[in-house]
């Protein structure tokens, strides 16, 4: 498991629990920690979001963005606990790691925080909504809705 960097989550502290790998996840009822790597369906955890305490998304390659797509399918579902983005991250994805959902965040090389702060506060106006954050999208400002 890797270090985390960057906590999203007030008041609280990363979970330690151990994670299984997604495969292992079904056959070892006692875990509430899980590993999804790149291609793997994060919506086999639906039925078991009430018992996980801690689900990391790797990113093996800046390049792959598949982990989005968990992450928001995760939290669209009602995922309410910590949910870690881990691998090869740089500051230009934090901003969207945090929108779509990701309260954690362990990159395998440790980010410049200054520069992290700063992307963080990029994009104040955003055009999607998502369930994390509850801004409205720039289309909707716009519109007046």
């Amino acid at each position: 498991m890797a270090d985390v960097q960057f906590l999203f989550r007030e008041g609280e502290e990363a979970v330690s629990a151990p994670t299984v790998a997604l495969s292992a996840f079904a056959e070892d009822t006692n875990a509430t920690a899980v590993v999804i790597e790149p291609g793997e369906d994060a919506r086999a955890l639906i039925p078991h979001l009430d018992r996980l305490s801690l689900v990391e998304v790797t990113f093996p390659a800046f390049t792959d963005g598949r982990g989005f797509s968990s992450a928001r399918i995760l939290r669209e579902a009602g995922y309410t606990g910590e949910l870690r983005a881990s691998g090869d991250i740089g500051v230009d994805m934090l901003s969207h790691l945090h929108r779509c959902g990701f309260d954690a965040i362990a990159p395998n090389a440790p980010l410049d925080l200054a520069q992290a702060e700063t992307a963080l506060k990029v994009w104040p106006q955003v055009y999607q909504a998502t369930v994390v954050d509850g801004r409205k999208p720039i289309w909707a400002l716009r519109h007046g809705l």
